[in-house]
């Protein structure tokens, strides 16, 4: 929808579906992107897995820093392009979480790729 004027009620339906899927704090948020294990999953945008910290940063980390930056920001000042970020990352939530693994996820790489995403699956 980028360029595509949203209405005073899609833009409340995009930060409602946004706040629902962003389950983590700021604070909490914040903590977890400074962890060796967030900067260690994920792909990148060339579309490289990330196996440890000192590589290229992970969509999902920058993503992190992103939603971050929203909460900071007052939605009187969200534009397009902060409307497409909380789209961005709804979607991601939401497709991520329909391929849940089995067993054990508490340090799984599926875990902590949607925590940089704002969404800790284990709350």
């Amino acid at each position: 929808m980028t360029g595509h004027a949203l209405s005073d009620d899609d833009k409340a339906k995009v930060r409602a579906d946004f706040h629902d899927a962003v389950n983590m704090t700021p604070a909490e948020l914040r903590r977890w992107l400074d962890t060796e294990d967030s900067r260690s999953v994920g792909m990148t945008q060339d579309g490289e897995r990330v196996s440890g910290p000192g590589g290229k940063e992970a969509v999902g980390h920058h993503m992190g820093h992103e939603i971050l930056a929203l909460h900071d920001l007052h939605q009187d000042r969200y534009g397009d392009a902060e409307y497409d970020t909380m789209r961005k990352v709804t979607g991601y939530v939401h497709r991520h979480m329909a391929q849940r693994p089995q067993g054990d996820i508490t340090d799984s790489r599926w875990r902590h790729s949607l925590m940089n995403w704002g969404h800790d699956p284990s709350k």
